[in-house]
Parts: structure tokens; C-alpha cells; sequence
């Protein structure tokens, strides 16, 4: 039987989650405040806090997200599965700074000596060096506020899928700011950050993804992808 003193703590615990505001759209939290609404909202399957203002997605359609998302995660798999020491994250908080806690649609990082860490409580912390994004409705805010804050933080390659536009955008880091990767002329584009990671744009579009894994592996067997994975072994 539980004790009159354990049932009253239990209550006052209840009466001050029954209290916590709920996380809403528009919100202009801290990170602290986001993290403790949104943890007590686990019907929420995706909020994001940029420039310290709260986003929750609207539910997720197949067409304009699911699918492309399904494909760039198959992709940057069959690149991780060669690739030790480069970690690969779908869809997790990361913790950038005081004002800014995405939920990057996927994201690749490197696990020992690159930017990014992963806190005690299993959230990435610090700027990944690859953040991928399907914009469906949320192209606008993809290529504004979030591409700033990416930037801001030092992500080193930052891919947009624009889906209602049919088109992908990969942009590199230099100099503070972020500068296109152009296609060569059999329409791939090659990361200057991975090594290897080679990218059938057309073919992605169009949902080719026998041709998408193709290109990606032909990257995989270069001179430079040895010596990458060979410095990240040396890390």
C-alpha cells in the first residue's frame, strides 16, 4: 500500500504536468521551455525551435515527403554502410544553440574529431557537417530562417529537396557563406566534405533509384574515399 506522503508527491508531480502549457506553433521559447513542452507531448512527432520560435510540422503526406525521404535515407545508408566512422541520423532534436533546436530530416555526421557530439541524454549537440531537408510547404522556411541558422552554426553541406519546384539544391560552406555545388556534366554532384558521396540528381528526382545507388557506390570505390575512411580509422 503506498504511503499517504508518496501519494501526495505523486499528485503534486500530476498537478504541475497538467499545468505545463502545451507547445504550440508560433511559440517564442527557450530551449529549455521547448524541450520540457514538447517531451510532454509525445502525440507531437516533430517541433523545431528556430531563431527561438517554435515550428510543428503538419502530418507527413507520401508524395511530397515521404517518399523523397524514404529515397536521400536509402542513399546516405548504402554511403554510411561503407563508410566507418561517418554516423547517420534520421530525424533527431539536434541542439545547435541557445535559440535554435531543429529536427533535420537526416543529417550525417562525423562520430570521433568532427563538430558534432552526442549529449548523455542522446541528442546531437553542435553543428553536423551534412543536414539534408525534403521541403514540401516548408521551402520558404527550408531556404530562409533554417538555412541561416545552418550556415550561422557552421553545417558544411546543407541539401534542400524542393519537391514542389523539382529540384535539389546542395550548398557547401566557405567563407561564412553558403555556395551551390554545380552538377557536372553527367548531372552528379560530389561532396567536398565526404569524400565519395556523389549524388545522381536527375535520377533522384525522378525516383531512379537504381541509378541513384549506382553513382553513389561508383563514388564509393575512388581513391578518395580510401584516404577518407583511412583518416577517419587514424581519428
Amino acid at each position: 500500500m503506498s504511503s499517504p506522503l508518496r501519494v501526495k508527491n505523486h499528485k503534486k508531480k500530476s498537478d504541475r504536468a497538467a499545468k505545463l502549457p502545451s507547445l504550440e506553433n508560433g511559440d517564442r521559447l527557450t530551449r529549455y521551455e521547448f524541450e520540457r513542452r514538447y517531451n510532454a507531448m509525445p502525440d507531437i512527432k516533430k517541433a523545431e525551435l528556430i531563431e527561438g520560435v517554435v515550428y510543428i510540422a503538419s502530418p507527413v503526406r507520401a508524395a511530397n515527403h515521404g517518399r523523397p525521404h524514404a529515397l536521400i535515407i536509402t542513399w546516405l545508408g548504402v554511403y554510411r554502410a561503407t563508410t566507418p566512422g561517418v554516423d547517420l541520423i534520421d530525424n533527431a532534436t539536434t541542439r545547435l544553440d541557445l535559440d535554435n533546436e531543429p529536427q533535420p530530416d537526416a543529417l550525417l555526421r562525423i562520430e570521433i574529431g568532427g563538430q558534432s557530439t552526442i549529449s548523455e541524454d542522446d541528442y546531437v549537440e553542435g553543428a553536423p557537417e551534412f543536414i539534408a531537408e525534403v521541403a514540401g510547404s516548408s521551402a520558404s522556411y527550408d531556404l530562409g530562417d533554417k538555412l541561416n541558422v545552418y550556415r550561422r552554426n557552421g553545417v558544411q553541406e546543407y541539401l534542400v529537396w524542393q519537391v514542389y519546384d523539382n529540384r535539389i539544391d546542395w550548398f557547401r560552406l566557405r567563407e561564412g557563406e553558403y555556395v551551390a555545388l554545380e552538377p557536372d556534366a553527367d548531372g552528379v554532384v560530389r561532396s567536398e566534405v565526404f569524400p565519395g558521396l556523389w549524388l545522381a540528381v536527375g535520377a533522384m528526382l525522378d525516383g531512379n533509384l537504381s541509378d541513384v545507388l549506382s553513382v553513389v557506390q561508383a563514388g564509393l570505390t575512388t581513391a578518395e574515399h580510401a584516404t577518407f575512411v583511412e583518416s577517419l580509422g587514424n581519428n
